[in-house]
């Protein structure tokens, strides 16, 4: 008899490359994997039958830190490829509260836009947890969300070494960086 699993799995077939490339970009960005998540709530398919038995956790075992991608995009293109990480991620189930978007150089559109009715409505979004919330990655009071998406769009070195591992602090679940890969590499290899 086959098992039948909690839940369907859906597999995406990879698009072709778009015919027009976003400005700044000579490829298209690759799509991030959805990451981990979290677990189901008790539901249709908690009444299919009795769950397998959990796994024993292994002795010793160090707490594990979020999925980090690593999503190839230029400081110009950078943006781009962090709004359609958004997308893929608002496709795919993931709730827009999930979701906190860093920026290493100028601001996002949506931040610049919102930070001009006033700081305290600004962040009194940020507190309510029901929307995507876009902030510089340099932003002590951003808190943690189960996605992070940072936007390596600027910034000089220094801003972006710091800024990469306080996203990391924030994101629970996956942290995608959207920026060129050896700028990257080159500041988490140096201490990142």
């Amino acid at each position: 008899m086959p098992l039948i699993p909690e839940e369907p799995q859906i597999h995406e077939s990879v698009p072709g490359p778009s015919a027009v490339p976003a400005p700044g970009r000579t490829t298209p960005t690759p799509r991030p994997v959805p990451g981990p998540r979290p677990a189901p709530r008790p539901g249709p398919a908690a009444r299919r039958g009795p769950a397998p038995a959990p796994a024993r956790p292994a002795a010793a075992e160090p707490a594990a830190g979020p999925q980090v991608q690593l999503i190839p995009a230029s400081a110009q293109g950078a943006l781009d490829a962090a709004d359609e990480a958004v997308d893929l991620l608002l496709d795919t189930g993931r709730a827009p509260g999930e979701i906190l978007v860093l920026t290493t150089g100028d601001p996002h559109p949506w931040a610049a836009h919102e930070l001009s009715f006033g700081e305290a409505s600004y962040w009194a979004q940020h507190d309510a947890r029901d929307d995507v919330f876009y902030a510089a990655a340099d932003a002590d009071r951003a808190g943690t969300r189960p996605v992070v998406v940072v936007a390596v769009n600027g910034g000089d070195d220094d801003a972006v070494a710091r800024g990469l591992p306080a996203a990391m602090g924030r994101a629970g679940a996956l942290l995608i960086v959207c920026g060129d890969p050896q700028r990257v590499n080159a500041l988490i290899s140096a201490g990142v």
